[in-house]
């Protein structure tokens, strides 16, 4: 039989049509490109699931990857979770391997009591996606200085993150998140920036904020911070081996001084003037040293803070919202609604089912429900990239396939 192909768009046209509620995008309150989508069933074209199991009279083979992901360079993501954060450190987790290309190897930092959570609950995974990652749970364990100091800076066990160089001694790079991300595109493509640092660059983090008159560092600050806005900590790529290697400028003394034997006397000279912790500290370091720092662009940590006061990441607006960062405890109230719709969808999405079926449509309907918000009035921003990310899961893991099967 001749091969047929298909693109993502035709594969989902084939079982449904966009649709609009409440008539033309109710008004002009959602724009005229109207993202809310109710599948609507097709009575006389094949539906999606008939076309994925069709083979020219044969049984199909079980679904695969396009790729097989074990012959690829592994994707390194880290974690610290203290205290309550054991569901939502999952569900970062969950998005990052739900859309990754790569396998990824998640080092998990945790107080011993969560420890055996995290392996049950990591271990209950199914295959499919089991056979995607490998996980570390490390102590919580501080390197130089008071322990006890470090833990109570800013949030329970945040600090860690600044000793990530010193423990992870035979990881060259790493992602480090904190525990309320979301992952609306595969980790890969954060990854790939890696690739883009020039001889000096050692870390990449996006700004604190868009516009300095609105920003925090730029009111508030008692401290040096890097450059117009600051820099916001949740979302840091870093490469361990040039951290490691490097000489920071300071000023503490005229010469340089190591990663690790910067951190403490750091801390002990602006504990009295910083606000957020390790993120200030980071603030403090790139400040004397702005050669060492990537900076990537918003969409890549997109906060309340980008839409609450107006849109204001233009990257999102273009491009979509890649990592999602709901800080200030949005998953868990009722202040920034769309937040916590994406992080419920993620949450509730069961790992076998399809992804536009059980979680994009069910993210449609709940932003319905939130488009009084200032946010929630920008749905295409939160929709626009996990739309693609979930085209290009299809074409990677389906599509080629069906493919296949028509040429065997």
């Amino acid at each position: 039989m001749n091969s047929i192909e298909f693109s993502a768009g035709e594969m989902l046209r084939v079982s449904t049509i966009a649709i609009c509620p409440q008539g033309p995008c109710h008004g002009n309150v959602l724009g005229d490109n109207c993202p809310f989508r109710k599948p609507e069933k097709r009575e006389d074209t094949p539906s999606f699931f008939f076309l994925l199991g069709y083979r020219s009279g044969r049984k199909a083979a079980e679904q695969k990857p396009s790729k097989d992901v074990s012959s690829l360079q592994w994707m390194h993501l880290a974690v610290v979770a203290c205290g309550n954060r054991l569901e939502e450190t999952l569900i970062m987790l969950k998005s990052a391997v739900l859309f990754s290309n790569r396998k990824l190897k998640f080092h998990i930092f945790a107080e011993d009591s969560l420890k055996p959570e995290f392996e049950k609950k990591l271990q209950e995974w199914p295959p499919s996606y089991a056979k995607k990652f490998e996980s570390s749970v490390y102590p919580i364990t501080f390197s130089v200085g008071n322990a006890q100091e470090w833990k109570k800076l800013f949030k329970p066990c945040a600090a860690q993150r600044l000793f990530l160089p010193v423990i992870l001694k035979d990881v060259d790079s790493l992602l480090y998140v904190d525990t309320d991300v979301l992952f609306l595109r595969s980790l890969d493509d954060i990854w790939s920036f890696l690739g883009e640092f020039n001889s000096t660059q050692l870390a990449a983090m996006a700004p604190e904020h868009e516009i300095p008159k609105i920003g925090w560092y730029s009111r508030f600050a008692r401290h040096p911070y890097y450059g117009a806005t600051g820099v916001n900590s949740g979302v840091m790529l870093m490469n361990l081996t040039r951290i490691r290697s490097a000489q920071f400028k300071n000023s503490m003394i005229p010469t340089g001084l190591s990663w690790e034997e910067m951190l403490y006397p750091l801390y002990q000279k602006y504990k009295n003037y910083i606000t957020w912790g390790d993120q200030d500290l980071l603030n403090i370091i790139f400040y004397f040293n702005p050669e060492y720092l990537y900076v990537f662009p918003c969409q890549w940590n997109y906060r309340p803070d980008h839409c609450m006061y107006g849109s204001n990441c233009k990257g999102a607006e273009e491009e979509g919202i890649s990592i999602l960062h709901g800080n200030r405890g949005v998953y868990h109230d009722d202040k920034q609604p769309t937040f916590k719709a994406l992080y419920e969808v993620i949450r509730d999405f069961p790992f076998e089912d399809n992804l536009f079926q059980s979680l994009y449509y069910p993210l449609q309907s709940k932003f319905l429900d939130t488009v009084h918000t200032l946010c929630g009035r920008i749905p295409q921003v939160f929709l626009k990239q996990i739309e693609k990310t979930m085209k290009k899961v299809y074409e990677n893991r389906v599509i080629v396939h069906v493919r296949g099967n028509y040429q065997n």
